[in-house]
């Protein structure tokens, strides 16, 4: 996703998953084999903490989270979010574009 600089000094991304560290190692390897760079940190929530909080652990599938993509402010405050039931859906680029912006 392609950031201006503002928001490029503005924005952290962050992505969390209930893998382990070795397989969100295994993880970038794929990503890197492919000619990309990951440039944010992937995070391993094992125990479902975080996910448990924001209420995305699937009750049909054991563990595994509904995919969500969130903006928070400075304060920590959720200003937007997109949670989906079907993994494969993930909000457009644009959209979640829009959303930083509204928090300039």
């Amino acid at each position: 996703m392609f950031l201006d600089a503002t928001l490029r000094s503005s924005t952290q991304i962050l992505a969390v998953s209930i893998d382990s560290h070795a397989d969100s190692q295994q993880l970038i390897q794929l990503i890197e084999e492919d000619g990309s760079k990951v440039t944010f940190p992937l995070l391993e929530d094992t125990g479902h903490s975080v996910i448990d909080q924001y209420g995305l652990r699937n009750p049909h599938a054991t563990g595994i989270p509904h995919p969500a993509t969130y903006v928070i402010d400075k304060q920590g405050i959720v200003r937007w979010k997109f949670v989906e039931v079907d993994y494969t859906t993930r909000p457009a680029n644009k959209v979640i574009l829009t959303a930083l912006k509204a928090l300039q």
